[in-house]
């Protein structure tokens, strides 16, 4: 599927390329856009970035342009999955080592990036985020049993023991990153990774904790989550 898109790239013109780009899909994320990538900017300039704006309705994609942040702009809402697809084309075309999967929502944090560029730099083509190992773990009740039901789909279906399959924050390394690119059926979700281990890839895990979302609503509600749930699990035990 070709989506006419357009690119802009004016925040640090003369910065040495980085090996490890941060894809931050953006919806409606104009209260917490500017903060997630300041950050980034002041405090992590050895990591790149792309904010890949999914046709907002809140004004996020002329907040990334008034401050020149290197932007990929969908022209309408296309979903996750392809807001993804166009920040993986982009790591692709740009030609770098690890692509991270970083939440424009500020609940992603980026000090645990080098430690999972370190692990990937093992030989391993996933690296993701846990927070089931190592430090200790807010999640609520709901959510934990959700990640251990999910983890437990994984386990049956690959044999892999994935400890938080929940978790966002995801890196890939450059095969991944051309196999997103090339595709709009792999979304950046638990089902993949479980296709994505059972066809071989290697996959790791490091300690991380997330913070709480400060502004705007997160769009798994009760009835989203469940419904959320059963296609995460269905997909995973009946993939071929």
């Amino acid at each position: 599927m070709n989506i006419n898109t357009e690119e802009k790239n004016t925040d640090r013109p003369n910065k040495e390329k980085s090996d490890v780009l941060l894809i931050i899909p953006a919806y409606n994320e104009a209260g917490n856009i500017e903060r997630v990538v300041d950050e980034l900017i002041s405090d992590y300039p050895q990591f790149d970035y792309v904010v890949v704006t999914d046709g907002p309705t809140d004004g996020t994609d002329r907040i990334c342009a008034y401050r020149g942040y290197n932007t990929v702009n969908l022209p309408q809402n296309m979903g996750l999955a392809m807001c993804f697809h166009n920040g993986m084309q982009y790591a692709a075309r740009m030609d770098y080592k690890y692509a991270v999967q970083f939440d424009g929502d500020g609940q992603h944090r980026p000090e645990y990036i080098e430690a999972m560029k370190k692990k990937a730099d093992e030989g391993y083509d996933i690296v993701m985020g846990s927070r089931f190992i190592g430090l200790e773990n807010d999640m609520s009740p709901m959510r934990s049993l959700g990640s251990y039901i999910i983890k437990t789909a994984i386990l049956l279906k690959t044999g892999a023991r994935v400890t938080d399959p929940t978790c966002g924050l995801r890196l890939y390394d450059r095969k991944l990153i051309r196999l997103f690119a090339e595709r709009t059926d792999l979304a950046p979700e638990p089902d993949t990774v479980a296709r994505l281990i059972r066809h071989g890839a290697r996959a790791a895990e490091v300690p991380v904790k997330v913070s709480e979302r400060e502004n705007g609503e997160s769009y798994l509600r009760p009835l989203k989550a469940a419904k959320y749930m059963y296609r995460m699990i269905t997909a995973i035990l009946f993939e071929k």
